[in-house]
């Protein structure tokens, strides 16, 4: 008999099967198996049916394409160091679509007639304990992104204001606010996409998997101390202590899609996404530890410390809290393609 799971790729055609595998391998991890979200970093519950009634494919391209600058959503498209070319994205898209196909929502498209500092007032009362500071930074999406802002509609984020997602943090807002109180909000977040300062291009990316780089490092130091194997992560401050004052023997793995690699990673640390080790696994060395990390903070570099622990690698751990943290503490980083 076959499972659930094959009898429901079964009902999929094969592009909705190909996102379907994409999607496993590489966005389960954030947003659930089935969509459900909230796995790491608060990642969007993707199968929520008001969500997906009303969200524009536009949104998802660009999200899956470009990442979210600022956020722990990475570039996963090849132009950008990411490993999913253009046929690959739209795969992932048809088969998010696969969920669930309710009626799409009918949006209000009206023009706006808010104002923006009774939306600016409105916003830090109601809205920045979840979408923080001007709309970025918080614990929830960051409705303030330009990059999300730029291919949404105000009717949009009208009926994600008026409605909220059923199921998720966000609460609906048309009772307490009134229509005019919801205008007032999106002329305000509409105000914060046009004082935005626009992204500087991206330089060409190469294609991945990324060259591996040397490793160990510190290849004739002392073994490191205080370190534990995964599943307990060791704190920042240890594996600090360990590789720059110490100089202690190890490999620093960065389990993030390249893109995320060349933007800011530890200082050398090399890229062996958390999706994908195969490419890198003969390289590494079995007599040395391996220290995972990841920004989301735990959930990429676990699921690359699992499946090395799986291949036989003894010495594995993970950074606690991962990049965030290590920045935090003003901890050496480094940009590019280079360790």
């Amino acid at each position: 008999m076959p499972s659930d799971a094959e009898a429901s790729l079964a009902q999929l055609n094969p592009v909705q099967r190909h996102g379907a595998e994409l999607y496993a391998r590489m966005c389960a991890v954030c947003h659930g198996k089935s969509g459900e979200g909230y796995k790491a970093d608060q990642a969007t519950a993707l199968a929520q049916p008001d969500f997906l009634a009303s969200v524009p494919d536009a949104l998802l391209r660009t999200a899956i394409t470009e990442g979210r600058t600022g956020t722990t959503m990475s570039a996963w498209a090849t132009t950008r160091g990411g490993p999913l070319s253009a046929s690959d994205i739209e795969a992932v898209i048809a088969f998010i679509h696969s969920w669930a196909q309710p009626a799409r929502a009918a949006l209000d498209e009206h023009s706006l007639t808010g104002d923006v500092a009774r939306g600016a007032s409105t916003y830090q009362t109601e809205c920045v304990r979840c979408h923080g500071n001007r709309g970025t930074g918080g614990p929830n999406v960051s409705i303030g992104n330009p990059q999300l802002l730029g291919v949404v509609s105000n009717g949009f984020l009208r009926h994600v204001i008026r409605q909220g997602r059923k199921g998720t943090p966000m609460e609906g807002f048309r009772a307490k606010l009134a229509d005019q109180g919801v205008d007032d909000v999106v002329v305000y977040l509409r105000s914060l996409q046009a004082q935005a300062a626009k992204a500087p291009p991206r330089a060409p990316a190469p294609p991945p998997p990324l060259p591996l780089g040397p490793v160990p490092l510190n290849p004739h130091g002392p073994a490191p101390l205080g370190f534990k194997v995964f599943p307990a992560t060791t704190p920042a401050d240890v594996v600090k202590a360990q590789l720059v004052d110490r100089k202690a023997r190890m490999v620093l793995l960065d389990a993030r899609a390249p893109s995320d690699y060349m933007l800011d990673h530890i200082a050398g640390a090399v890229s062996v996404p958390f999706y994908d080790p195969a490419p890198y696994l003969d390289a590494l060395p079995k007599d040395a530890w391996l220290v995972a990390y990841c920004a989301c903070p735990h959930a990429e570099s676990g699921t690359l410390a699992q499946k090395l622990l799986d291949k036989g690698f003894k010495q594995v751990t993970v950074l606690d809290e991962g990049l965030g943290v290590w920045k935090s503490k003003q901890y050496p980083t480094h940009t590019g393609q280079t360790p």
